[in-house]
């Protein structure tokens, strides 16, 4: 029995939920989600929520239980508040900005790198901080992971892209000892 698949998923105010089979359309302010989701559970509307049951008895249809629920915990929650992830760059020369869509980082390499944001995610940069935010959780967290993957954090000196809650473990560097 899953714990988390049992809860139902409550409604806000301002969203709007439409279940059509396994098809679910969420509106909210931030955005407009669809998800179509495997036919291993069922999807129905009881009163202000959502409540997911599993098809059968088998090992795959109880695992995309808990699945399912979270992901539509997720949707409800990404139209109504929105999800963000926060970078932080440091090094020498390290500079970022926005125009448009459009993220152009210059992370020590001799040329700028100029990354097209995913339709639906948005980009603030202060000083030497990226907020990444977006309705889709999926989508902000791959933007994320790839603005971090242009210039990965190294060990001995800290400079790089990383999330603003990355422990970077610092290395010793070589000492010159005889």
């Amino acid at each position: 029995m899953s714990r988390i698949g049992k809860m139902p998923v409550e409604i806000p105010e301002k969203v709007d939920v439409k279940v059509d089979g396994l098809n679910v359309t969420v509106k909210g302010p931030k955005g407009n989600l669809e998800y179509t989701f495997a036919n291993l559970v069922n999807i129905e509307m009881k009163d202000k929520t959502v409540v997911v049951t599993p098809q059968s008895d088998s090992m795959k249809s109880r695992a995309m239980w808990g699945t399912t629920r979270t992901l539509i915990s997720n949707m409800i929650h990404g139209v109504s508040q929105g999800f963000t992830k926060t970078l932080e760059f440091n090094g020498v020369g390290y500079k970022a900005s926005v125009s448009g869509t459009t993220l152009t980082l210059n992370l020590g390499y001799s040329h700028p790198i100029e990354y097209k944001l995913p339709e639906g995610i948005e980009a603030k940069v202060t000083k030497n901080v990226i907020d990444i935010s977006g309705s889709d959780k999926e989508l902000v967290g791959f933007a994320a992971a790839k603005i971090r993957s242009m210039r990965k954090p190294e060990p001995y000196k800290g400079k790089g892209v990383k999330y603003i809650d990355e422990v970077i473990t610092r290395k010793a560097g070589k000492t010159g000892g005889k």
